[in-house]
């Protein structure tokens, strides 16, 4: 499957890694589907990239909406071609703090309801939906591309959250791959380390430097730029199947 060819969902479309994959599939020739909250600059990305783009505003929480957001893309291009789920949050804190307080659970249903629950309800729509389309040479009908985080093999303090709602779409990989060979559709997960997105905003210079430091090579931040080269070699490798990819400039995060 050629990106110059791909009809593509982007969730968390409007900023960060979504947008960089929105912004590519667009520049080499395909068309795209952003998903992301009402709120967010989908709307103003979708038309500084034209016709080819369209803002399809919903919440990966609430199953409606996810549903009309995929059967949106169809309406709008005539088909689904990728998937890339980008959207997913990072709040943190300690099972429990110096004062005693212990980790909100709510805020842990959040986290997992996010980055967990609402990735696989877009999975198994844009499965739905990709499960029509007619198979090329290889027999593939569609290739989902799901972001976790190398977060989900080695956490930090305050990442109990983040880390266990990635490791379980690390987890997810393989039985996804097997559950939808039959209907010719690729499951591949990326798991990206630090990069240099809407979370880091508000980090200084000196954090940032901090931060690349980590990389053993290159030394500096990812970009969304990088990340989207990741996904249109997915798209455009057959043999890439149920697979995990660190990428992450062979970082290994440590204690703190």
């Amino acid at each position: 499957m050629q990106f110059a060819d791909a009809v593509a969902l982007v969730t968390g479309g409007a900023s960060g890694l979504g947008a960089g994959t929105a912004r590519a599939v667009v520049a080499a020739g395909g068309k795209v589907g952003i998903v992301d909250l009402p709120s967010s600059a989908g709307e103003a990305l979708a038309a500084e990239l034209g016709s080819s783009a369209a803002f399809l505003p919903a919440d990966v929480t609430v199953p409606g909406q996810v549903r009309a957001a995929v059967d949106g893309v169809v309406e709008r291009f005539g088909r689904l071609d990728l998937t890339a789920n980008c959207a997913g949050v990072a709040d943190a804190a300690r099972v429990l703090d110096h004062d005693g307080s212990m980790f909100p659970l709510e805020t842990y249903a959040r986290v997992v309801g996010i980055n967990l629950i609402g990735l696989f309800d877009v999975v198994r729509n844009s499965a739905r939906v990709m499960s029509g389309n007619e198979p090329d040479a290889d027999g593939c009908r569609g290739v989902i591309v799901n972001v976790a985080s190398i977060a989900g093999y080695e956490g930090q303090a305050g990442q109990a959250a983040y880390s266990s709602s990635k490791a379980g779409v690390i987890g997810m990989t393989l039985p996804l791959a097997r559950d939808l060979a039959s209907h010719g559709i690729r499951v591949v997960c990326v798991c990206p380390g630090i990069f240099d997105t809407g979370m880091l905003a508000a980090a200084s210079d000196k954090l940032r430097q901090r931060l690349a430091d980590i990389h053993v090579f290159p030394k500096r931040l990812g970009t969304p730029a990088d990340f989207a080269k990741l996904v249109q070699a997915i798209c455009e490798n057959p043999m890439l199947n149920g697979e995990v990819i660190r990428l992450d400039a062979a970082t290994r995060l440590a204690h703190g």
